[in-house]
């Protein structure tokens, strides 16, 4: 197990990954080796083993901890002589550029969907937030884009409010890879049980103006996925390899320029990206909120998860 900081030891119990399975308590694996295939990500690796280890014993804990919340909403709503729908569950998980944020949302969503309590479990992610192309560039934040400064901020500040307010129906801006900007479409949210959250940003605050609200006002629950940034620098170059041979390849990419680049050159120009632009952002932004989260999941050199910090 990895050594903790002072911080994580106040804040957190430490698990590894043993000890954190035998707190599945028997709860059923609801995917298939073929469910998995659609949930993985670019370069991702995760197993069943990994589902059954890691995820379930999570699962476990979010339904317990949602079905508490759910039952106090019905208390308060006693008490208060009304009747609510009550608003959704907001699940939020940060982390770097590759380290598998979407792949644990997605299996965190297939298998949340599977409890009773709530059924309806709807996954948005915050590259929809971003500005437009057109706006950064006139902004001259191209190259920040996915700092801070490169989201819409209020934009994506009021989308969570009017869900958790229980608005019967938000829309939320789509993002596409492929084209490296937003979409005209939207995504229609209606009322869902649990709304899980993924993006480099959802554990920032406005240390600048902090009477302002920021999306971690509205979240219930908050997971970092973690690793060492030696991991997540090897990790994006060779994400940024193989997207040579799918994205970059689509002619209406963005990056279609990148679709020939040799190994070498295709190396040399991600581990620039990362030097320049993702590793800053990690350091500055990203990183600093890690204690921030509710629950710590630490990635090993293989992808694979070996430890589990739970806010205590």
């Amino acid at each position: 197990m990895s050594q903790l900081n002072t911080i994580q030891k106040a804040l957190y119990l430490p698990f590894d990954r043993d000890s954190w399975s035998k707190l599945r308590n028997s709860v059923p694996l609801t995917l298939a080796e073929a469910d998995l295939a659609e949930l993985r990500g670019i370069n991702e690796r995760v197993s069943l083993d990994e589902v059954t280890d890691i995820y379930l014993p999570l699962s476990r804990l979010l339904n317990l901890i949602i079905k508490n919340q759910q039952q106090r909403s019905v208390v308060l709503n006693q008490f208060l002589g009304q009747q609510s729908a009550g608003s959704p569950y907001i699940i939020s998980i940060a982390g770097s550029v590759a380290v598998g944020k979407s792949t644990t949302a997605r299996i965190l969503q297939a298998l949340l969907s599977h409890w009773p309590e709530h059924p309806r479990v709807d996954l948005i992610t915050t590259d929809g937030f971003l500005y437009p192309l057109d706006e950064l560039k006139k902004r001259n934040l191209l190259d920040r884009k996915g700092f801070p400064e490169s989201y819409d901020t209020k934009l994506l500040v009021d989308f969570i409010s009017a869900i958790k307010s229980g608005e019967e129906e938000v829309d939320a801006p789509l993002y596409s890879h492929i084209i490296y900007d937003r979409m005209p479409e939207v995504l229609k949210v209606r009322q869902p049980d649990i709304l899980i959250l993924e993006g480099l940003n959802v554990l920032q605050t406005e240390l600048d103006s902090p009477k302002r609200r920021f999306v971690s006002d509205f979240v219930d629950f908050s997971i970092y996925v973690d690793a060492d940034e030696d991991n997540l620098r090897q990790w994006y170059v060779d994400r940024f390899l193989q997207f040579r041979e799918s994205a970059f390849a689509d002619p209406r990419s963005y990056f279609k320029h990148f679709a020939d680049l040799s190994d070498e050159q295709a190396t040399s120009m991600a581990t620039e990206i990362w030097d320049s632009i993702n590793g800053p952002n990690l350091t500055q932004n990203i990183l600093p909120t890690r204690e921030r989260a509710h629950l710590v999941l630490k990635k090993g050199a293989h992808h694979s998860m070996e430890q589990v910090l739970l806010r205590k």
